[in-house]
């Protein structure tokens, strides 16, 4: 399972298993076991950025170190935040330079897609964590039961953290030529990103750190990246909810088709 891109069967495949069965949670990972993937009693998914600040929070992380791709309730829960590039060797060296800047500080890092990467000797329920600074699928998958069930289960433990919910999804069959002149377009012209975001949101800033992502108006976020090693082209976007984060979604994904000619 792409642990970052659940297709709607294998959603509604959980959710059935997790129905049928009774179950409290369903717990898996990708393919080289390095990506998580849980879902909670009602069946519904935790995404793996979400799944990482519940683990850092749990383990006393003082520092995160995440792509900028990740959601951004991380920022809404107490802990000081690094954005990087996507990439745990970027994640790597962003929690090895906030080390060497304050030797003995509680840094842990994490991937958008869930893998965890511990940086500091933790204080585990049963004894000692050592650190662990690759990714890892296993602590934030039993990070994220244990913190689920001090709060009563997983509806709960999402409804207290901040109403931030991601969608994305990528194009497929990209020239990579014509997605780079597209995004330089847009990332270097005002009036070219008004027009592209018509109809999707009123831009308020910008980060160039990986790709385009965009700030938008009520705290929504859109972010535009090619891949770096396919034809790909992926679109993240971020909202309050999850409705609004789908339509959000379709919407950008049909402009990026558009102007890219590339088909889904």
């Amino acid at each position: 399972v792409d642990t970052e891109a659940v297709d709607a069967r294998t959603r509604e495949g959980i959710a059935a298993w997790v129905a049928g069965e009774g179950l409290d949670a369903l717990v898996s990972c990708d393919g080289d076991a390095d990506r998580p993937l849980v879902a909670g009693e009602d069946g519904a998914l935790v995404p793996g950025d979400v799944l990482g600040p519940v683990a850092a929070r749990l383990l006393g992380a003082e520092l995160l170190c995440t792509p900028v791709t990740s959601n951004g309730l991380v920022e809404g829960i107490g802990l000081r935040v690094v954005r990087t590039r996507v990439g745990s060797p970027f994640v790597i060296a962003a929690m090895e330079a906030a080390r060497a800047a304050a030797p003995g500080a509680r840094v842990a890092g994490y991937e958008a897609n869930g893998g965890f990467l511990l940086g500091f000797a933790a204080q585990g329920p049963a004894g000692p964590l050592a650190p662990l600074p690759t990714r890892d699928a296993m602590l934030p998958i039993l990070a994220a039961l244990v913190a689920a069930k001090a709060a009563g289960g997983f509806a709960a433990l999402r409804a207290g953290l901040p109403a931030r919910f991601t969608a994305s999804d990528r194009l497929q069959g990209v020239d990579l030529g014509r997605a780079a002149a597209f995004l330089a377009r847009v990332g270097g012209d005002g009036a070219a990103r008004a027009a592209f975001l018509d109809g999707i949101g009123r831009e308020e800033g910008l980060d160039r750190t990986d790709g385009l992502r965009l700030r938008l108006a009520g705290g929504e976020a859109l972010h535009l990246r090619p891949s770096g090693n396919a034809p790909e082209f992926r679109v993240q976007v971020e909202a309050g909810g999850e409705a609004r984060a789908a339509a959000l979604l379709a919407r950008a994904l049909a402009r990026v088709a558009g102007a890219i000619g590339a088909g889904g």
